[in-house]
């Protein structure tokens, strides 16, 4: 037990460290999309001030409520024995709900759009790889300090460490897709391109620097 708890601080001081650059990639970028952008001198300071508002409150606030579900499940998962089919499923179907009240895509879109139904499966989707990953992570017994010396125990290879994080960016992209095919399910009342433009240019980032980070990690 004691083994779990310490790899659940690193791993959620990761997840927040994550979040972190996350965000201010999207604050540096909300400005530059404006700045390039040409938009009349009402517009401008709306979307700016909206961006601003969800970046400091709600993704800031619903993601660290996302990556304690996240590692809530796993922990549960893990300290109830052997995980059977029927008690994963009960976990994941449970907490869910929260996960996606606290997603940052899922809060600014409409749910009676045509398209929710895929967003919110895909979601779950990524929420499911997200705990799997943190049971691994958790259940590592090694003498450990860092999340990379965790990471190096968990997956063992940098290639299976590579195909763990492919999943969830996969599926990340694949919601982002989503919305970017029909920005009409955005509810926000202006600027949506801009904002679509800002979480793809963002979520690159992210990818680089992910796998950026593996690369340091297993080599």
């Amino acid at each position: 037990m004691e083994g779990i708890e310490r790899n659940y601080k690193i791993l959620e001081r990761r997840m927040m460290d994550q979040m972190d650059i996350s965000l201010n990639y999207g604050k540096s970028l909300i400005d530059d999309e404006l700045e390039s952008g040409i938009l009349n001198v009402i517009v401008k300071p709306i979307v700016k001030s909206f961006y601003k508002y969800w970046s400091d409150k709600d993704a800031r606030v619903g993601t660290r409520e996302q990556i304690k579900i996240t590692l809530d499940s796993a922990k549960e998962l893990i300290t109830n024995g052997e995980i059977s089919k029927e008690q994963y499923n009960r976990i994941i179907n449970r907490n869910f709900p929260v996960y996606l009240e606290n997603d940052q895509t899922d809060r600014q879109c409409k749910k009676n759009h045509r398209n929710y139904t895929s967003l919110k499966e895909v979601t779950k989707k990524c929420f499911i790889t997200q705990v799997e990953e943190s049971v691994l992570l958790l259940k590592v017994n090694e003498d450990i300090n860092d999340y990379a010396e965790l990471s190096r125990a968990a997956f063992k290879t940098k290639e299976k460490a590579y195909q763990a994080l492919k999943r969830q960016l996969d599926y990340n992209d694949e919601g982002i897709s989503i919305v970017e095919r029909d920005d009409s399910i955005l509810s926000v009342p202006i600027g949506k391109k801009i904002i679509l433009n800002v979480l793809r240019k963002g979520f690159e980032l992210t990818k680089k620097q992910l796998i950026e980070d593996l690369d340091i990690i297993f080599n």
